[in-house]
């Protein structure tokens, strides 16, 4: 029995900024209203505000949804996982999410952009945008708090009886949600969700219910800090310009353009620290710079996003986004963004998150220089073990680069990780002839590692001269002309050549099949053009060796500025975040190829971990961490999970995986 299901909720907590299980956990929450369809019939509303519908949702329609063969499907379907759970006070367990379908991962899934209406509007599904702003409006009256005023009587909360004109229209909105949910579902109906991807989605439900606990101790001494320093910062700046708001761009530019007599137009990060580099500089201007450079790091951003979204067992929960990278299908951060944390270069960690806890600034500023910098590298550090348990992290090693020598088949690259792991020193080996040996720290030759590196970082998917220069961030090779930079693309390019010649056989494979249709073999992928005649939905696919697919919707062969072929597909811009035509060529491809299988080795050893009972808390592109009671020394606890993360993998035989990591009781970057 297939289920469509929608509801409306209350809380006091607001979900943007806290996430759906601390918004869920309130003691304020409550379901308002759902909405559903029971095996594609009409949609009925349930008014929860009202006793008999109320009684008839906590009885017959329970027995409903949890009976054994029924199948819940609604958009984001996490959302009304956890409402279910919490009304009915039931846990995340395999059995309860095995039962939901979620529609947003299915469009996820097939290339389309996240959200009901984004959704909608690139199927083509007719939009009425008074509805959708009504929709908005009226969640907005009912779904959260409201102000008191003299005219609503003081109250902090609309209630239906205030407005049952507004409340009628809030049951047809909710009801609509379900009709537009159900359209999308029939959409999408001829590119189906695999059982594996369908599994890894509830695997990820479980994750996220789980969460990682947090030292809030240690937070809200960070947030104490952190409001000390940009207070004496603040108070400094004032004194020395003048200045009302220093930290007003518009003053600051002003005043800075006054002080050096040059037009000052922006304070960019770059422009800063470009105009403290001259030697011209008053002393005033130097600190002014140096305060401005301070004030603006984000050290404490996601200190707050934590206290925000901890819940009340000390817990954060619903850190990653299942399916963030619609194309590849890798997870993304939420709430205090996991995949973009500061890494840890402060030494010792554990002396500065005791200062940190005793709220010892002065201490804290003369053993470790700046609090703002401190702070920010101390985040990962909040995330810690549970009572009497121990974080252990592992990672997979240079897992992109693994993955494309495995796919093109370059067989002395696979040497490489079979042995030694060098990938750096080997490929500078390769591509200037100096023995590998001789690449090492002390001989004159360790300068050529860094030119491997960047070129490995930066040659892998097509790129060239520019990639380069964007890669080198330590710039060491600022001095290198372009030409030099060149010649090392080229020495890349010609010691790989099955990993160029990938590129041109993606390349001319999308093409051939978007022009005739069919499908091309490329290595263990297969590229092809699927359509949906009834509803004229046409689809570049490229099946990857674990069975799942990568989607390019409606693709075109056009011209590109060089008068060659161009291929191009729609999709979501992620700088603008529109829905538009999207050029894209054989290296792309290939990166979202090699960056897709790296997602599933992920994936597998996810499952793998969690079903040898070690529970992971959140993971981090290529990186898994597990929170578990202590089982042997730390040598044995990490041996065990490099053991289970460098396993083979069926669909990828013959790919050489290694990990390394370390066991501790608070998050870092080892």
């Amino acid at each position: 029995m297939l289920i469509h299901l929608d509801f409306e909720t209350y809380s006091d907590v607001s979900i943007k900024k806290a996430g759906a299980f601390r918004y869920i956990q309130s003691p304020t929450f409550e379901i308002l209203l759902c909405a559903y369809s029971v095996d594609d019939g009409p949609v009925r509303v349930l008014d929860l505000t009202v006793p008999q519908e109320r009684d008839y949702f906590n009885t017959a329609f329970k027995d409903l949804i949890f009976r054994n063969d029924s199948v819940l499907m609604a958009y984001n379907a996490a959302f009304e996982a956890g409402c279910i759970a919490r009304h009915f006070g039931v846990d995340f367990t395999p059995a309860y999410v095995a039962k939901f379908r979620d529609t947003m991962l299915h469009g996820l899934y097939a290339g389309y952009p996240a959200g009901l209406d984004a959704t909608g509007r690139a199927l083509g599904i007719p939009e009425d945008k008074q509805k959708l702003n009504t929709g908005k409006a009226l969640i907005r009256y009912f779904c959260v708090p409201c102000k008191p005023t003299k005219a609503n009587g003081g109250r902090t909360r609309n209630y239906p009886h205030h407005d049952p004109d507004k409340w009628r229209l809030f049951k047809e909105y909710n009801a609509q949600d379900v009709e537009a949910e159900m359209e999308i579902a029939r959409f999408l109906s001829t590119f189906p969700v695999p059982a594996e991807v369908q599994k890894q989605w509830e695997t990820d439900l479980i994750i996220n219910a789980r969460g990682v606990a947090v030292d809030m101790d240690f937070v809200h001494g960070a947030l104490e800090m952190g409001d000390t320093v940009r207070t004496e910062l603040t108070d400094e700046a004032v004194k020395i310009s003048g200045l009302y708001n220093p930290n007003s761009v518009r003053q600051l530019s002003q005043w800075l353009s006054d002080e050096t007599g040059e037009d000052v137009s922006n304070l960019r990060k770059e422009t800063v620290a470009e105009m403290l580099g001259r030697d011209d500089n008053s002393a005033e201007v130097n600190r002014m710079l140096e305060i401005r450079q301070e004030l603006g790091k984000t050290s404490t951003k996601k200190y707050d996003a934590i206290e925000e979204a901890v819940c009340a067992d000390g817990r954060v929960r619903g850190l990653l986004q299942f399916y963030g990278a619609n194309r590849t299908g890798r997870w993304a951060g939420r709430l205090v963004q996991v995949q973009n944390l500061p890494r840890t270069y402060t030494e010792p960690l554990e002396l500065a998150r005791e200062l940190v806890k005793g709220r010892k600034l002065d201490a804290l500023r003369v053993i470790y220089g700046s609090p703002n910098d401190t702070l920010s590298q101390l985040i990962r550090t909040a995330f810690v073990a549970a009572p009497g348990n121990v974080l252990i992290d592992a990672d997979f090693s240079a897992i992109e680069a693994r993955v494309i020598s495995w796919l093109a088949g370059e067989e002395w690259r696979l040497e490489v990780f079979r042995t030694h792991g060098k990938i750096y020193e080997a490929s500078a080996s390769q591509m200037f002839g100096v023995p590998l040996e001789r690449i090492k720290k002390g001989n004159p030759e360790y300068s050529l590692r860094q030119r491997g590196k960047v070129a490995e970082l930066a040659l892998g998917y097509q790129g060239g001269v520019p990639a380069m220069r964007q890669m080198d961030t330590g710039k060491l090779l600022a001095d290198l002309p372009d030409e030099e930079i060149q010649d090392i693309v080229d020495k890349w390019r010609n010691t790989n050549p099955k990993i160029r010649n990938l590129w041109y056989s993606f390349n001319d494979a999308a093409i051939r099949v978007i022009q005739n249709g069919g499908s091309v073999r490329v290595r263990c992928c297969t590229i092809s053009r699927e359509c949906d005649c009834i509803r004229e939905t046409s689809c570049l696919t490229i099946a990857l060796p674990s069975g799942r697919k990568l989607y390019y919707i409606d693709p075109a062969v056009g011209e590109n500025r060089w008068g060659g072929p161009s291929i191009s597909y729609m999709g979501m811009d992620q700088t603008t975040k529109k829905w538009r035509r999207i050029e894209t060529y054989g290296g792309k491809l290939v990166e979202n190829v090699v960056q897709a299988i790296a997602r599933d080795c992920l994936a597998q050893a996810v499952d793998r971990l969690e079903a040898a009972g070690l529970p992971v808390v959140f993971h981090i592109h290529d990186e898994v961490v597990i929170d578990t009671p202590a089982f042997g020394s730390n040598d044995a606890m990490l041996g065990k999970v490099v053991e289970i993360m460098s396993l083979p993998i069926p669909w990828a035989q013959g790919l050489p995986l290694g990990a390394d990591g370390w066991v501790g009781r608070f998050f870092k970057k080892d």
